[in-house]
């Protein structure tokens, strides 16, 4: 895919090898990234992005060598070497190149790179999900307080697991049991006409794009619940729907072969985040 990638204080459209075997990332995964979009020009809340990519660092016992403005600098630069009609992802990563004495990670030797590729976004046209077996963590069991690389490898478990039953995604729980999100997205769901999304237990990440999602509802008229979630609920659910970075809003049409018709607050969802995106200033 085309790209650009920032390191080292050089821009260059080929990746940088920039790991070994003997680094502590490569080693024992101290990696954390964010996820920023540009869509046609428009950068959603890429300050946002930025700044939790350096609080992510500095949850992983990093030393981040660049401010959230600096790295804001170089995405808008990025965007604009891309050209202003992408559809791009945005990724900015801290990763550690040594340990103390081997397993402890060294804030010294935190190191950072920007990717900016190519990335369309996914047509408007629904997804299939199962529930999955394999849970989130809880804050004493992993670093779920940062957009950390060792938290994705399970839910690619989870991902995986849906394949093998003919979905896209899953829909994963917490420890004890309660809807948390889907492997790779924030969930969201209607009944009666009520919207409802899990409330955040510090085992998934309160995703940027999903409090972008409820501040418009709330400015629309529009109540969302945030509590507790049975997995039964979703099984008499009248819509199911994502929020996250890669895709913003999709609807879920088809949830333990069940199917599921494209809902009235997914479709507004997605219409209020347009509405505002395309309100504010382009980056290029």
């Amino acid at each position: 895919m085309a790209g650009v990638f920032f390191y080292d204080g050089t821009w260059t459209t080929e990746e940088p090898k920039i790991v070994g075997p003997m680094d502590h990332a490569f080693w024992l995964g101290s990696v954390i990234f964010d996820g920023g979009r540009a869509i046609k020009g428009w950068a959603p809340d890429l300050d946002r992005h930025c700044a939790r990519a350096v609080a992510s660092a500095k949850a992983m016992l990093m030393k981040p060598t660049k401010t959230a403005a600096e790295i804001e600098a170089l995405c808008r630069e990025g965007i604009a070497r891309m050209g202003p009609e992408a559809e791009l992802y945005i990724r900015p990563m801290f990763f550690i190149r040594k340990g103390l004495g081997a397993a402890r990670p060294d804030p010294d030797s935190t190191d950072f790179i920007l990717s900016v590729y190519d990335a369309p976004l996914p047509a408007w046209a629904g997804f299939s999900a199962v529930m999955a077996p394999f849970r989130r963590p809880t804050p004493e069991m992993a670093p779920t307080d940062a957009k950390a690389a060792c938290l994705y490898p399970n839910g690619a478990r989870a991902s995986a697991f849906a394949a093998t039953q003919g979905a896209d995604n899953a829909v994963m729980c917490d420890a004890l049991g309660h809807v948390a999100e889907f492997a790779s997205a924030n969930l969201w769901f209607a009944k009666d006409g009520q919207v409802i999304t899990p409330a955040i237990n510090h085992t998934f990440l309160n995703g940027i794009t999903r409090q972008r999602i409820i501040t418009l509802f709330k400015d629309a008229g529009v109540t969302v619940e945030q509590r507790t979630v049975k997995p039964g609920e979703l099984e008499t659910a009248d819509e199911i729907f994502s929020t996250g970075n890669y895709a913003k809003v999709q609807p879920c049409t088809r949830y333990n072969g069940r199917d599921m018709q494209i809902g009235r607050f997914a479709t507004q969802a997605r219409e209020l985040y347009w509405h505002w995106m395309e309100a504010a200033p382009k980056v290029v």
